[in-house]
C-alpha cells in the first residue's frame, strides 16, 4: 500500500512538471519581434546649419573718377548715415578741368552773341535787297552752329561740375562699412572698389547646404534660428538658394529670411538655423528601417502589433535615405515591426521584445 502511495505521487508530480514544461515551449514558439512606436513628432528629421548673420544689400563702393586719396573718414564696422562722406580724392585735376570748361562756355557765348549781331545785319540788308538769299543763309548756318557749340559747351560744364562732385565718395544709403580696400595717398581708377556698405535695415541669414542635402531644401521653407550670442529663437524662412554650387567646398549657398529679428542681432554673429526637410513638413511623416518594410506586390506595408497580433498595414513611401526610408500613412503609438517582417503571416501572435 506504501509502494502505491508512493508511485501515485511521483506520477502526478512527473504529469505536473511535464504540463509546465509544455505550456513553456508553446509559449516559446510565439516569435519574439522588435517594434518601433510611431512618434510623428520626434521622427520629422531637422537639419542643423551653422550660419552668419549678413545683410541683404551689400554694395560695392566706388569713385566715378580717378585721382589720390586725400582722407578716408570711416573704418570697418563704422556706422554711416546717408549724405555722410566717406572719402574725397585730391580735386586738383578736376577743378582745373572745370575751370576749363567754363571758359569754353564763355568763348561759345561770345562766338554765339557775335553770329546773332551778324544774322540780324545780314536779315535787314536782304530785306533792302542788298544781299542775296545765299549770303544770308551763310549767316543763318554759321548762327545755327554758334548755338550748337554754345549747348555743347553748357553740357561739357555740367559735366565737369559732376565730376568735381565725384571727388567725394557719399554713402547713399544708411548702413555699416564692411570692407575697406584702399588707404589714404593711394591712387585709384575710376570704378576701382574702394569700399563696401552692407545696408542694417534688412538682415538675414547665410548658410551653406552641403549638395547631398539641397534636394530637401526649397524656398519659403520655415526655419528656426537660434544664436550663440543671444538667448532668442526666432523662426524664418527660406528666401533665396544659389543654383550653383561652391567649386571648392560643393555647398550651396542659402539665405534665410528673419521677419522679426530680435533687437541685438548684429551683423557677424553666429547663427544655428535648423530646416525641417521638405519630405517630411507634414506631421505624418516618420523615419523607418529599411528593414521594416514588406512587399510582395507594387503597394509596400509594414506589420502593426495590434493586441500582441500582426496585422499589415500599406503606408506611401516618401524617401529613401541611406538604410532608412521616410512613409506616411501611420498614426501615433503605432507598434512597427522592424525586423524580420517576412516571417510572419497575417493575425500571427507575437511577443514584443523589450
Amino acid at each position: 500500500m506504501k509502494y502505491r502511495f508512493l508511485i501515485l505521487t511521483i506520477f502526478l508530480v512527473t504529469m505536473i512538471f511535464t504540463g509546465c514544461s509544455e505550456d513553456k515551449i508553446a509559449k516559446n514558439k510565439i516569435p519574439l519581434v522588435k517594434v518601433q512606436k510611431v512618434d510623428t513628432f520626434e521622427n520629422n528629421p531637422a537639419e542643423n546649419y551653422s550660419g552668419v548673420v549678413k545683410g541683404r544689400y551689400e554694395t560695392n563702393l566706388a569713385f566715378q573718377v580717378g585721382g589720390q586719396i586725400m582722407s578716408r573718414n570711416v573704418e570697418v564696422g563704422s556706422q554711416v548715415k546717408a549724405g555722410d562722406v566717406l572719402m574725397t580724392i585730391n580735386p586738383r585735376d578736376v577743378v582745373q578741368q572745370t575751370n576749363q570748361a567754363e571758359s569754353q562756355v564763355a568763348s561759345a557765348k561770345a562766338q554765339l552773341d557775335l553770329a546773332a549781331t551778324n544774322l540780324n545785319r545780314y536779315r535787314q540788308l536782304f530785306q533792302e535787297n542788298a544781299i542775296a538769299a545765299s549770303v544770308l543763309d551763310q549767316y543763318q548756318t554759321n548762327y545755327d552752329a554758334a548755338v550748337a557749340a554754345y549747348d555743347n559747351a553748357i553740357a561739357v560744364a555740367a559735366q565737369s561740375q559732376n565730376a568735381l562732385d565725384y571727388t567725394n565718395l557719399v554713402a547713399e544709403v544708411d548702413g555699416v562699412i564692411s570692407a575697406i580696400n584702399v588707404e589714404s595717398g593711394q591712387i585709384v581708377a575710376a570704378g576701382q572698389t574702394v569700399a563696401t556698405i552692407v545696408q542694417t535695415d534688412e538682415l538675414e541669414i547665410a548658410v551653406d547646404i552641403p549638395e547631398s542635402k539641397i534636394s530637401s531644401i526649397e524656398t519659403n521653407q520655415p526655419a528656426i534660428i537660434t544664436f550663440w550670442a543671444l538667448p532668442d529663437n526666432v523662426e524664418g524662412f527660406v528666401r533665396e538658394i544659389s543654383p550653383i554650387a561652391d567649386a571648392a567646398a560643393r555647398t550651396f549657398a542659402v539665405k534665410i529670411s528673419v521677419p522679426n529679428p530680435p533687437l541685438k542681432m548684429q551683423l557677424g554673429i553666429t547663427a544655428n538655423v535648423i530646416i525641417n526637410s521638405k519630405d517630411n513638413l507634414n506631421d505624418k511623416a516618420i523615419i523607418l528601417p529599411l528593414t521594416a518594410i514588406y512587399q510582395t506586390d507594387e503597394t509596400p506595408k509594414v506589420w502593426l502589433v495590434v493586441d500582441n497580433k500582426v496585422v499589415l498595414k500599406a503606408v506611401d513611401v516618401t524617401n529613401f535615405e541611406d538604410n532608412k526610408i521616410i512613409v506616411r500613412g501611420l498614426n501615433n503609438n503605432d507598434l512597427v515591426v522592424t525586423a524580420g517582417v517576412h516571417k510572419l503571416h497575417e493575425g500571427q501572435e507575437v511577443r514584443i521584445s523589450n
